[in-house]
């Protein structure tokens, strides 16, 4: 008996140019920044950068980049659980001078 695998907030893993998104909606905010980078609007595009608290646990986000002097940091979110809107609020405090985008 086979039992297929669901995703508990039902998204769907999509693969971009050999890379594995969590989410459909991530894949396409990918393709976006690419584009955009590419013609030089944004700087420094980065997949999964990790942001460590002095807790012991971490954050990893989507993408970062930099836009006009600004280092920008976003999460695609289609659900905002628990454990993200905790670890946003420490990422806010520890890390002030970085931009928090949430895209939806």
């Amino acid at each position: 008996m086979r039992f297929n695998k669901t995703n508990k907030y039902h998204n769907k893993i999509t693969y971009v140019n050999g890379i594995r998104f969590a989410s459909k909606k991530e894949a396409e905010r990918y393709k976006i920044l690419k584009i955009v980078h590419l013609k030089n609007q944004i700087q420094g595009l980065t997949l999964q950068p990790r942001f460590d608290f002095p807790m012991g646990f971490s954050y990893i986000a989507d993408f970062s980049y930099m836009a006009n002097g600004q280092m920008i940091v976003e999460d695609v979110k289609g659900i905002e659980t628990g454990v993200f809107k905790l670890k946003k609020k420490c990422f806010e405090y520890f890390y002030p001078f970085i931009e928090l985008k949430i895209v939806r």
